[in-house]
């Protein structure tokens, strides 16, 4: 059977706006969010707590596991800071927020996170680690770059990918009804 909803995942840096975009997104589309810290702690998908980094240790094969029959329907938007695990079959649109890195640095500050694990996430926004991750696991055209600087960056990004979603379900599910 077909999927009549796509899934998304929204992906970047921790402190690029993931959770805000997908819950903005969700909320008027109607596609559920589906945050990835969330579920590796509720669904025991992890190996133990990284003191250091002061993160879940992700056991990525019984995160797949755990959410492969959800996923499949269709309907999900992924939000965590990572895409490769997820396999090219299930996944219709990989939305990469970009953020400035002076902001980036603010943001993370702010949630106070670790020395180590602030340069770490700032290094990677400044490499374009997570764009070139979805450029190497997916084909370029399901891949849209967007900018997160500034809280109205979220509104015209959720639009964006809204017009995206209708243009989608136009072309997969119309036709299939034709």
């Amino acid at each position: 059977m077909a999927k009549i909803k796509p899934n998304i995942i929204v992906t970047g840096t921790p402190g690029v706006g993931k959770t805000s975009h997908c819950a903005l997104l969700a909320q008027n589309t109607g596609l559920t969010h589906m945050s990835i810290n969330q579920t590796v702690k509720e669904r025991g998908c992890h190996d133990g707590w990284d003191e250091e980094f002061q993160s879940w240790i992700v056991d990525e094969d019984k995160l797949l596991d755990s959410i492969e029959d959800e996923v499949k329907q269709g309907g999900y938007i992924i939000d965590w800071h990572s895409c490769d695990l997820f396999p090219r079959r299930w996944i219709d649109l990989v939305v990469v927020l970009r953020t400035n890195s002076t902001k980036l640095y603010d943001r993370l500050e702010a949630r106070r996170y670790p020395e180590q694990k602030l340069q770490e996430n700032l290094d990677s926004e400044i490499m374009q680690v997570l764009l070139e991750e979805a450029r190497q696991s997916y084909d370029e055209d399901i891949i849209v770059e967007l900018e997160s600087n500034e809280p109205h960056d979220i509104e015209s990004n959720v639009d964006r990918i809204e017009i995206w979603i209708e243009n989608w379900r136009r072309d997969h599910v119309e036709s299939t009804a034709l």
